[in-house]
């Protein structure tokens, strides 16, 4: 019950800059624990123990967006309120991301190699369909758009069977991201380490070359979306919990949920436009 209770709901939705570094700690310790108690299966452990730690803040956060539900406010307010609380999510996000990336740059290539097994056997089923030229044609973004609406499905699922179960996808997703972008700046670390004459210190950065940094720019409004779909489906599951269920205030808080709902899946048509026509682009 230590790091769970570092900050409160309130807190985090008032200062989501913390939640960044309250992110990287979370995903540093369960990094240091599972390497050191389940080596050989530290890929997932990690992510069930940073799971363990986020699960507290944000089933109590969810707790508070369903008590604003029942204030019957406007709903303009009460997206405006439930902005507070996905700023925080993100924060958490990017700061389990983070702590990946750079627990990716600066370990061994031996011990990299087995923290992110899973991670990195993940990034090269999914390279040989992103790395080359996506088309801008309406096929392309259709196939995108429906699987991401699928993830979308799982997360509302997981929440609403889980209070915050939507945390797993998340934080699996947070350290595939951090896999990636580390191993980027890993590769090109090496490549310039050899150029100048340092090939010890190549030798310690080499390690296959995956480049989805680009992929940041439509990845952003993606896991937005994700954390919207997670924050409505935790909304309905708490209601039910407090036998709200079948009251004319259930009712406002489905309406509030189908609007979460329409909004991330709105974010997540933006993200589909942005990685078939503007990604390309820029990339």
């Amino acid at each position: 019950m230590v790091l769970e209770s570092l900050i409160s709901p309130f807190k985090a939705e008032n200062r989501p800059g913390r939640l960044v570094l309250l992110g990287f700690v979370y995903s540093s310790v369960a990094i240091f624990l599972s390497l050191w108690i389940f080596k050989s299966y530290s890929s997932l452990i990690m992510v069930f123990l940073t799971v363990m730690a986020c699960i507290p803040l944000l089933y109590n956060t969810i707790k508070m967006e369903e008590e604003k539900d029942l204030q019957d406010m406007g709903e303009r307010w009460l997206l405006k309120e439930h902005a507070k609380a996905l700023m925080a999510f993100m924060a958490l996000f990017f700061g389990i991301a983070l702590s990946c990336v750079l627990w990716y740059v600066v370990l061994p290539s031996e011990t990299v190699s087995v923290l992110f097994e899973t991670q990195t056997v993940t990034i090269q089923n999914i390279n040989p369909h992103i790395t080359g030229q996506i088309s801008g044609n309406t096929s392309s973004f259709v196939r995108i758009f429906l699987n991401n609406i699928k993830v979308l499905i799982f997360c509302v699922l997981f929440s609403f069977l889980y209070g915050s179960g939507a945390i797993f996808i998340l934080t699996w997703n947070a350290s595939v991201i951090g896999a990636a972008i580390g191993n980027f700046i890993r590769s090109n670390l090496a490549y310039y380490s050899s150029l100048v004459g340092f090939e010890k210190t190549a030798q310690y950065f080499q390690i296959i070359s995956i480049g989805l940094l680009k992929y940041i720019i439509h990845g952003i409004p993606e896991i937005l979306a994700y954390f919207v779909a997670g924050l409505a489906g935790g909304i309905i599951s708490v209601a039910i919990i407090r036998h709200d269920f079948g009251t004319r205030k259930f009712e406002h808080i489905l309406l509030d949920s189908a609007d979460l709902i329409l909004l991330s899946i709105f974010l997540l048509f933006i993200a589909g436009l942005l990685e078939v026509w503007v990604t390309p682009i820029l990339f």
